[in-house]
């Protein structure tokens, strides 16, 4: 090693030689030496790491993709060289001969700027691919979709779109009316918004089915019935008023009397005999001998035939008591019909009470009524009672428009420290 270390430096040396690079100097021979570095550690490579010979071989093949479209070792002959054949004419000759007529002779001003071939593209490698630009959403779902069509279409199917276009346009047009009535004409036709649907109305039906191919859902009739048939503002009764009369303002004392007096009887239920059988106890079952069998069967069978002919002969008697038999019917559907009407009024009664819409139950207002010495006179002394927000409240909760609810209970996070201040403790 040494000595062929000796060597170079001898032929570095010599004054014919050409140094290539800086580095060969015997100068900077001791400058140029590596260090030894750990290259174990990640800090080290890109510090440590000669990587300038890569980087030339980099450089150079994207010189030679920029100026002939790729490597020139892929290149063949024929697109490098070519053959001098000596036709042309000299730049010389072809300045001294004279335009030719038609033609126009060219002079600076067919020069290209400066400016112009600075920003010129001079680089042959084509520009990279939008690899975005041809990426669609949903481009296999479209994709897909097409070939559907292609073949329905080669088997001749109208696509659903198409053929309603298609009918929409055979379908005749409605012309409008060439002008609208005025608002202020006294007289035009008087229109009810409360009455019956008028032609427009179902003219907006077909154009609406014409548009979208379905019809408007239908209302269902139960959502157009109140919850309930008690009205939003309901009148007091007479006694109510500031300034009642006598008979309307006093209650129902006799009622209040009467109170709780009064009980349902009850009628008493009818003692039922109970056999006093010993638990526990076996019955001794004597066995029978064939002669009580026999005679038990003999007796069934008399006592079924009893009951067949007791029968017939009541089906004969039935025949002679046909208007008794009507008449009797004639009583069941009437109380019948009365038991409906029973029932149907129920539930008209019904209809009036609040239901029950949660786990609450409805509780009625207090009336709000004042007693015999605080009626006043006049309107101006009169004090008012109760609160409108809460009666209407009340009223909506009675109607079934919302459910009962409770005011909701405070409650402490923490309960409360009683502390006496320094300034109490003085004065105490």
């Amino acid at each position: 090693m040494a000595a062929a270390r000796r060597l170079k430096r001898v032929v570095a040396s010599q004054p014919g030689f050409l140094a290539l690079n800086s580095s060969t100097d015997p100068a900077n021979v001791s400058s140029s030496r590596r260090k030894r570095v750990n290259k174990n550690k990640k800090k080290n490579w890109n510090k440590y790491s000669e990587i300038r010979d890569v980087e030339d071989f980099l450089d150079d093949v994207r010189f030679q993709e920029r100026t002939s479209g790729g490597l020139l070792s892929d290149k063949s002959d024929g697109s490098l060289f070519f053959v001098d054949a000596g036709g042309q004419k000299k730049p010389a000759q072809q300045a001294t001969e004279p335009p030719a007529e038609g033609k126009k002779r060219k002079g600076k001003a067919s020069r290209p700027l400066r400016i112009d071939l600075i920003l010129q593209n001079d680089s042959l490698i084509p520009p990279p691919k939008d690899i975005l630009a041809h990426q669609q959403p949903n481009s296999k779902k479209l994709r897909r979709i097409a070939q559907k069509a292609e073949q329905l279409a080669a088997k001749g199917v109208v696509p659903r779109n198409q053929r309603r276009l298609l009918n929409r346009c055979s379908a005749p047009r409605i012309t409008r009316k060439a002008a609208a009535e005025a608002n202020n004409n006294p007289e035009r036709e008087f229109y009810n918004i409360w009455g019956e649907e008028s032609e427009s109305t179902q003219t907006d039906d077909s154009w609406y089915l014409e548009q979208t191919g379905k019809k408007r859902v239908k209302r269902p009739e139960k959502m157009n019935e109140k919850p309930s048939v008690l009205p939003a503002v309901e009148v007091i009764a007479p006694g109510g008023s500031y300034n009642p009369d006598f008979l309307s303002h006093q209650e129902t004392v006799f009622q209040e009397q009467v109170e709780g007096l009064l009980e349902e009887e009850e009628g008493e239920e009818p003692n039922k005999e109970e056999d006093d059988i010993p638990v526990g106890a076996t019955a001794l079952v004597e066995k029978k001998t064939e002669k009580q069998r026999k005679r038990e069967k003999a007796e069934k069978i008399k006592e079924q035939k009893r009951l067949s002919q007791r029968q017939q002969t009541g089906q004969r008697q039935q025949l002679f008591q046909l208007r008794s038999i009507k008449s009797s019917i004639k009583l069941i559907e009437e109380r019948t019909r009365q038991r409906q009407k029973q029932r149907k009024a129920k539930q008209e009664a019904q209809k009036a009470l609040p239901r029950r819409l949660g786990r609450l139950k409805f509780q009625p207002q207090d009336l709000e009524v004042q007693l015999s010495d605080e009626l006043a006179g006049s309107l101006r002394r009169l004090k008012p009672e109760g609160s409108i927000l809460k009666d209407r409240f009340k009223s909506l909760q009675k109607r079934n428009l919302i459910e009962p609810r409770e005011r909701a209970k405070f409650k402490r996070k923490y309960k409360l420290h009683y502390v006496e201040k320094r300034a109490f403790k003085a004065i105490t």
